[in-house]
């Protein structure tokens, strides 16, 4: 009986923001096979050996194994270039599918009960790709690599306590030393085994609980699974084979003192670049020890409180709703019973512009964080416009703190604006364009009245 409810339920989609999260199945499944492919020829050791492969300006250089491995599966193995493109084209078309997939469940209140645990696996997933991304970049051992890893020794350090004790567990007793490279390749097929997990549970999920879903919503389309399967793998297969990512016979192999000039992270991970550079240069002296609150506030703290809001949100509001719904017009409190059965009546997704709060917290989010992506330019920005460094530094530690502000307030404004014109509308109907004459000699417009669509509430809660 479930398993025929299951699949009766199962991959209908009638809304086009819902395939995100099948673009993000699907960008998955592209990394597994195209991560099985580099396994094979990767060796994630540190030893040092001579290149004498068929890259020339390299050629007698010495070169750990993880990046002679790596050269030599991007130059010499047949399709192997392709396929290590590929994978990290997917690997960035993933954290962009999950970071919408977010948004939009956000706007829509799609992370309400039954679908709770649906968001919080779509949190830890988002977590787990830049985990993934960080460990990931690190393994071909090149100049560019090696940069980040001068990053994430010195987060590590600023860590209170254990910092010193965590830094010797990656590192040795050497920076770089030879353990970092053989633990992010394990650590990265653990995240990557953990992903999978929590994706199949979200399928499960999504079979036991069914779709969301609008008012106005198109008839639900069952073709719409494998139509994004080929669409998502034949587009990052386009990228893979026509741009170029990831070069690393350009940026040579790591040298723990140099770094590519003009280095910056994957998109995804620009805002912690960004904060990096806005962020003063505070340190915090606590019984002797000194606490670098630059990159401790930059790189962990922001990152924690982002990612516990983000999983606390749906708990906070159902807190904040219960307490405002507990008595009805009349000021009489409302009974548990009557109060499940609001809820729960409640099957259907919000329109953004029906909940300015959230619409407008979200757009706040989204500014601040775009804010900090551009500060992760701040030198190029200010090459560009001819301004020194440090005046677009200031700029974008004053855009940080306003900026989100002002986002909420406008689209709050507008999403007021956007019901008063509905109810408006509602009341007097939609101009038609057509002009009548009245009997007394006067012209006026023939208004239309608006058409509303009833919320249809299935068993399955949202269908």
């Amino acid at each position: 009986m479930f398993s025929l409810s299951a699949k009766r339920r199962s991959f209908q989609f009638s809304h086009w923001s819902f395939l995100f999260g099948e673009i993000a199945v699907w960008s998955f499944v592209v990394l597994l096979v195209t991560g099985a492919v580099l396994m094979v020829f990767y060796d994630p050791g540190t030893a040092r050996a001579t290149y004498d492969g068929s890259y020339g300006p390299l050629r007698g250089l010495l070169v750990s194994r993880a990046f002679d491995s790596t050269m030599h599966l991007s130059l010499e193995v047949r399709g192997g270039l392709l396929i290590r493109q590929v994978h990290h084209w997917a690997a960035l078309v993933f954290v962009a599918a999950v970071v919408v997939q977010l948004l939009r469940m956000f706007l829509t209140g799609a992370f309400r009960r039954p679908r709770t645990r649906q968001w919080l696996i779509w949190v830890t997933l988002l977590a787990l790709a830049l985990a993934a991304g960080e460990t990931g970049n690190a393994l071909p051992d090149d100049s560019l690599s090696g940069g980040s890893l001068w990053l994430i020794k010195s987060v590590v350090q600023s860590v209170p306590v254990v910092g010193t004790w965590m830094l010797s567990l990656l590192f040795g007793p050497d920076f770089p030393g030879d353990r970092v490279i053989p633990l992010f390749y394990g650590a990265h097929l653990l995240v990557a085994v953990a992903m999978a997990a929590l994706l199949t549970a979200r399928e499960v999920l999504v079979r036991r609980n069914g779709h969301s879903r609008f008012v106005a919503s198109l008839p639900a389309r069952r073709s719409a699974r494998p139509m994004m399967a080929l669409a998502t793998a034949g587009m990052l297969i386009i990228l893979g084979f026509g741009f170029q990512i990831a070069p690393i016979w350009l940026y040579g192999p790591a040298r723990p003192t140099q770094s590519s000039a003009g280095s910056v992270p994957d998109w995804y991970m620009g805002f912690l670049d960004g904060a990096l550079r806005v962020m003063p240069g505070w340190e915090l002296t606590v019984s002797g020890y000194t606490l670098s609150l630059a990159v401790l506030v930059s790189t962990l703290v922001l990152p924690g409180v982002f990612f516990t809001a983000l999983a606390a949100y749906p708990i906070v509001e159902r807190v904040l709703l219960a307490r405002r719904g507990r008595r009805d017009a009349l000021g009489r409190p409302k009974s548990a019973r009557r109060l499940a059965r609001e809820t729960g009546a409640s099957g259907l997704l919000d329109r953004p512009r029906d909940t300015p709060v959230k619409t407008a917290l979200a757009v706040a989010g989204v500014t601040f964080y775009g804010l900090l992506w551009a500060a992760a330019s701040n030198d190029q920005i200010a090459h560009q416009v001819g301004l020194p460094v440090e005046d677009v530094t200031i700029f974008f530690r004053f855009a940080v703190l306003v900026g989100p502000v002002v986002a909420f307030v406008v689209t709050r404004w507008m999403c007021l604006a956007l019901q008063q014109n509905e109810r408006e509308e509602a009341e007097h109907g939609v101009e038609s364009g057509i002009i009548v004459r009245s009997p007394d000699g006067g012209f006026h417009e023939r208004l239309t009245p608006v058409q509303r669509d009833e919320p249809a509430i299935t068993s399955g809660g949202r269908a």
